[in-house]
């Protein structure tokens, strides 16, 4: 549930922001991460599949006076479409593969970052939309991470 800061640092270091960005989250955790995007971009749509840890997140996020996030309790492999297009993603959760519905939403020319594999032993990739699809980048480091359920993930039962 919680990322290790300088490993969520690299991830969000990875995307470039600039300030202006929407950003869309697979993943809250406790909001550490969310804190961080909303700090560099303009707006924050975090998606997060355990009740307990949206209503924890929207908490410390309120507690730190941020106003610039919205935290959303959903399957964070279908993103958010109705706040779409975004200029960057972050997945917060492994899978072998990006789940297509946030590739969808994103901008041509945004930015993605993932960790790509199993789950526990990972490579975090990143990504730019271009009008054919995603363009692999590079890869940002190795890490380990938790699975990403849903129904562009792994299957939640």
């Amino acid at each position: 549930m919680t990322t290790q800061p300088s490993l969520i640092a690299m991830m969000v270091s990875a995307l470039g922001l600039t300030g202006d960005e929407q950003v869309l989250e697979a993943g809250t955790g406790y909001g550490w991460p969310t804190a961080l995007l909303a700090r560099l971009a303009a707006y924050v749509v975090s998606v997060e599949r355990w009740p307990d840890l949206v209503d924890e997140a929207r908490l410390r996020l309120a507690g730190q006076g941020v106003g610039n996030a919205e935290v959303v309790l959903g399957d964070g492999t279908l993103g958010m479409p109705t706040r779409a297009p975004y200029d960057a993603v972050i997945v917060c959760a492994a899978f072998p593969r990006v789940p297509e519905p946030p590739v969808e939403q994103l901008r041509t020319g945004g930015r993605l970052v993932q960790p790509i594999g199993h789950g526990g032993q990972e490579h975090v990739q990143l990504y730019e939309r271009r009008a054919r699809g995603l363009v692999h980048r590079r890869m940002v480091t190795a890490a380990r991470f938790v699975r990403l359920y849903g129904a562009h993930g792994y299957d939640q039962h």
